[in-house]
């Protein structure tokens, strides 16, 4: 199963992964309208994967199957403030 996974040109660490290069009909519209200029990444056999870096590769296979895409978002960020804040509240405790 090949697909094409492009950047956004809009949105930091933000991927669509789409079944043919390419060929973006599937996508709504606003969704392209956020995402911005697709920028090719690569094209990916996901037949040959057992795991991908940052998103759930049986979410990514049935979203490409159900939908024609599938929209990897960046992970959010961690507060590291609160982090501490928290690790220094139970060192009192």
């Amino acid at each position: 199963m090949l697909c094409a996974v492009y950047r956004s040109s809009k949105k930091a660490q933000t991927y669509l992964f789409i079944n043919k290069r390419d060929e973006f009909s599937q996508v709504p519209e606003a969704l392209m309208a956020m995402f911005g200029t697709p920028q090719l990444v690569t094209i990916v056999n996901l037949a040959n994967k057992d795991k991908l870096a940052l998103a759930d590769i049986n979410k990514v296979k049935e979203n490409l199957h159900e939908q024609g895409f599938y929209l990897q978002l960046p992970p959010p960020t961690e507060d590291l403030l609160k982090a501490h804040k928290e690790q220094m509240k139970q060192q009192m405790d």
